[in-house]
């Protein structure tokens, strides 16, 4: 006879967490440097006037994240884009000696194949990494890198090649030898040290929706962890979960936002380790005098053995989707919701 009580055979089990494909996914993209250097290596040597990432939904919040990276750390030219704004919009800085950066999983989406035809048209060269072979943004790329997942991990390895290569990052090598060998056991350790805080939290948010099910859940976050944030709500959380989501930047919050948040209002925040930390420190400190249905992650938290703390700024976004793998793996769970399915998107033409 079986009830549905929660992992009744094995209350310790991760849900949904395979530790060795883990750590082979995680090292095979850092295996992935000498192909990057090499790629970067020749659009260097070619003269580009800017580096733009581009991208849509998920992969927006991935050039959001390597654009805040860049700006703090670098004087190079380096822009995001919206894809879809992009394509409607354009960009008088745009020429022919830019150089597109992007990623899709898929190599199918709308919007990028969109993008592409236009920065052909302007004579312009795209560096992909494109999950899916023999697709047409594959197809299509003037450089291509086919490895599944770890979308942010190889967007900042292109990050530091550039800086390293620009003279802004004199310890590259050291930096990327802890890297490649701490870095997948550090994550792994982290989604581990989470799973029981996930697994709670994933009860309460599941019960409070249960209660008020069009009230939406608010992400606060900034720096590199606000794509982080914007990821986590938009296209974990809405899109798979159908959970409404509002995602704010820290800096933003307390210039209108914060008004609307009341003592059961469920509010989210992303605490990370690059520059901004302290606006996303300003908003967890702000919200216990207001509410009493919030939660704050901080990564400073989570043990990186072997990492420099000079170093975990640059890792902070990995570790916050190493602890909300958690979490969306047992609010799956808790809402009897699989992420694989899906409404509307891709389910017909609009």
């Amino acid at each position: 006879m079986y009830t549905g009580e929660l992992w009744k055979e094995n209350p310790s089990a991760l849900r949904d967490f395979d530790e060795n494909a883990l750590l082979r996914s995680i090292n095979g993209a850092l295996a992935l440097r000498p192909a990057i250097e090499n790629i970067i290596d020749e659009i260097w040597n070619n003269d580009f006037d800017g580096i733009w990432f581009i991208g849509i939904g998920g992969t927006y919040a991935s050039c959001m994240q390597a654009e805040v990276y860049m700006r703090g750390h670098s004087a190079l030219p380096v822009y995001c884009e919206n894809a879809a704004e992009f394509v409607t919009t354009g960009n008088r800085r745009f020429t022919s000696q830019s150089v597109v950066i992007c990623s899709s999983e898929s190599g199918t989406t709308k919007e990028m194949a969109d993008m592409f035809r236009k920065v052909h048209e302007a004579g312009a060269g795209i560096f992909a990494f494109v999950d899916t072979p023999d697709t047409v943004l594959a197809q299509n790329a003037d450089w291509l890198i086919s490895y599944p997942k770890n979308e942010q991990l190889k967007f900042y390895m292109v990050c530091n090649y550039l800086m390293h290569l620009n003279h802004e990052f004199d310890d590259y090598e050291e930096y990327n030898r802890q890297m490649e060998t701490y870095l997948a056991k550090g994550l792994v350790n982290a989604e581990k040290e989470s799973d029981s805080w996930a697994r709670k939290y994933a009860g309460i948010t599941a019960a409070g929706l249960k209660e008020h099910p069009d009230m939406p859940h608010y992400f606060i976050a900034s720096g590199s962890l606000y794509g982080a944030a914007y990821s986590a709500a938009m296209c974990y959380w809405a899109e798979q979960l159908w959970i409404r989501t509002v995602c704010i930047s820290a800096q933003d919050f307390f210039h209108g936002m914060q008004e609307v948040i009341e003592k059961n209002v469920p509010v989210l925040v992303f605490v990370g380790e690059d520059e901004q930390r302290p606006l996303a420190e300003r908003a967890a400190r702000f919200l216990p005098k207001v509410c009493s249905n919030y939660a704050v992650i901080d990564t400073s938290e989570f043990a990186m053995d072997g990492i420099d703390d000079r170093y975990r700024g640059t890792i902070s976004h990995l570790i916050m989707r190493a602890v909300m793998n958690r979490v969306d793996a047992w609010l799956e769970y808790e809402l009897r919701h699989p992420r694989t399915i899906r409404r509307y998107y891709r389910q017909f033409e609009y």
